[in-house]
């Protein structure tokens, strides 16, 4: 806001000089650096020249921006799920050589109801989980 403030009263200076100034050379009918002005007013109009050239492409400026975001979204996505992958691999590497498990690969079951119920197939029943009729 201070800023701002600065600003606007720095060109009401500007401003109020510049009368000033064109005020004083009505009056006594001279000019006040012509040469710095002539140069000054060259200058002006290879701004407006300039600006009025880049108006069309400064339209074409905004959409520009958006695509390029886009793109750079993608790749960020893209290299975080990357990165994502290969600290998950090493999340598994690390788990693997801490375990006491290391290499960790199903065993026999130690237990006699399990080991008897593995063997041991359902047989007579349908998809429901009903009994079916004995054939014959």
């Amino acid at each position: 806001m201070t800023f701002a403030i600065v600003v606007f009263y720095l060109s009401l200076t500007g401003i109020i000089v510049l009368f000033g100034i064109k005020y004083v050379e009505q009056q006594k009918n001279l000019g006040f650096v012509p040469t710095l002005r002539k140069r000054a007013d060259e200058k002006a109009l290879q701004i407006k020249i300039f600006l009025t050239r880049v108006r069309g492409e400064a339209a074409k400026l905004p959409p520009r921006i958006v695509h390029l975001a886009r793109i750079a979204i993608h790749i960020a996505a893209l290299q975080t799920a990357h990165l994502a992958h290969v600290l998950e691999r090493q999340a598994h590497r690390l788990a693997d050589l801490v375990s006491h498990k290391h290499h960790f690969e199903k065993g026999e079951t130690k237990s006699e109801f399990l080991k008897k119920v593995g063997e041991h197939p359902i047989r007579n029943r349908n998809d429901n989980g009903t009994k079916t009729p004995p054939s014959l």
